[in-house]
């Protein structure tokens, strides 16, 4: 099976190590993947900000980037749920780009989505210690319906204990440009997460949206908060072997 890889605008620039660990577990599960270098923005920015016209000229660059692919797998609930839903909205006037874009909508995947739905993978050999709880994203949640997937692949992981997180379908206030926008709102309804977060006693933060996890990342940090973020891929990817 080959894949290409869509990393994403906040995977490429702060969080490689997401990436690479995307990679790395596909790998594992005989997968090819490439990395198709003409590859940009999805346009979501601009598209949430109402500049639809802008938005298209960054999907059709994403569209042509990807077009000779089988599947397209990225590390974003969020940049999947714009490819699938809204790239045959913006297009929807144009016959010579709908069809384009709904042969991209029908081949991108979210992560842990691909794992499950597609591969269907057993992670009966991965072992990681750690008490964590998971962030379910709204755009991964409710854009794309993807909710179960995650859970399904972090229950497999021996030795993480995974606690609900109360208030789960709660925003974290990020929202793109709702975070500088309303930077006053945005802090108060992260500041309730990291509460949230920390009632579970978790060490670890779990999530499948970078931006989710770099906003209460952030939120975390600034207010001296002994408990890291990681995504699902990074988890499967540092789950070593149980002996």
């Amino acid at each position: 099976m080959k894949v290409s890889l869509f990393i994403t605008c906040l995977a490429d620039v702060f969080y490689p190590q997401v990436g690479k660990s995307v990679v790395e577990v596909l790998r594992q599960y005989g997968v090819e993947v490439d990395f198709p270098v003409d590859q940009t923005c999805c346009g979501q920015p601009a598209f949430n900000s109402g500049y639809h016209a802008e938005a298209k000229e960054a999907a059709k660059q994403l569209i042509q980037a990807f077009e000779q692919s089988e599947r397209v797998v990225t590390p974003s609930g969020s940049c999947a749920s714009m490819i699938r839903h809204y790239y045959p909205e913006l297009f929807k006037q144009d016959e010579a780009w709908l069809q384009r874009a709904e042969n991209l909508a029908d081949k991108t995947y979210e992560f842990s989505e691909f794992m499950v739905q597609v591969l269907n993978v057993k992670l009966d050999d991965l072992y990681l210690p750690a008490k964590a709880t998971y962030h379910q994203s709204c755009h991964m949640s409710r854009g794309l319906g993807v909710k179960e997937e995650p859970h399904l692949l972090l229950a497999q992981v021996q030795g993480l204990e995974v606690k609900e997180l109360p208030y789960c379908n709660d925003c974290c206030g990020f929202g793109g440009t709702f975070a500088a926008k309303m930077s006053d709102i945005s802090e108060k309804m992260v500041d309730e997460k990291v509460k949230h977060i920390e009632s579970t006693g978790a060490d670890v933060l779990i999530g499948s949206d970078l931006g989710c996890l770099m906003n209460i990342g952030g939120r975390l940090s600034r207010t001296g908060k002994p408990i890291s973020v990681m995504h699902v891929a990074e988890v499967l990817a540092k789950g070593g072997v149980k002996k």
